[in-house]
């Protein structure tokens, strides 16, 4: 058997990488969901608070917000998520934390739907393209 050298680098001085003990990490994903029925509910109040909300839990829940972008009928999250975790349970306690809590704060949206968030969602990692690229994108979403 030949022994083989394995050059390990970490050529992407960017990101931020996370320590713990026995791991290394950055898995960057950026999420997207909606209200149900795609619903404009997404108020400029709704938005400041939402974001505080999804910030708040990121060191319970094991994560890090990158970005956060709330448009009136859908929101876009840039994470780090700890691969320990999962984003897609990191996803689910974030849409069911802020639906119970906006919900409560914003009787309206009560009212207006029978539940705040679809079941559905998007996470895309963002390892083919930089973390610059998917801010841009999200930037540019403000436009639209």
């Amino acid at each position: 058997m030949s022994n083989i050298v394995l050059d390990m680098q970490i050529n992407n001085r960017e990101k931020e990488y996370h320590h713990t003990n026995h791991l290394v990490y950055s898995c960057c994903y950026h999420v997207v969901f909606c209200p149900k029925y795609r619903r404009k509910v997404l108020t400029t109040d709704i938005a400041i608070r939402l974001c505080e909300l999804v910030n708040e839990k990121q060191e319970e829940y094991g994560y890090t917000v990158l970005d956060c972008e709330v448009m009136p009928d859908h929101v876009h999250l840039l994470l780090d998520v700890n691969p320990k975790i999962g984003v897609y349970h990191v996803v689910r306690k974030i849409k069911g934390y802020t639906s119970h809590v906006l919900r409560d704060e914003f009787p309206e949206l009560k009212r207006k739907l029978p539940t705040l968030w679809t079941k559905s969602k998007f996470i895309s990692s963002c390892g083919a393209v930089t973390l610059k690229v998917v801010k841009e994108y999200i930037e540019n979403q403000k436009g639209v």
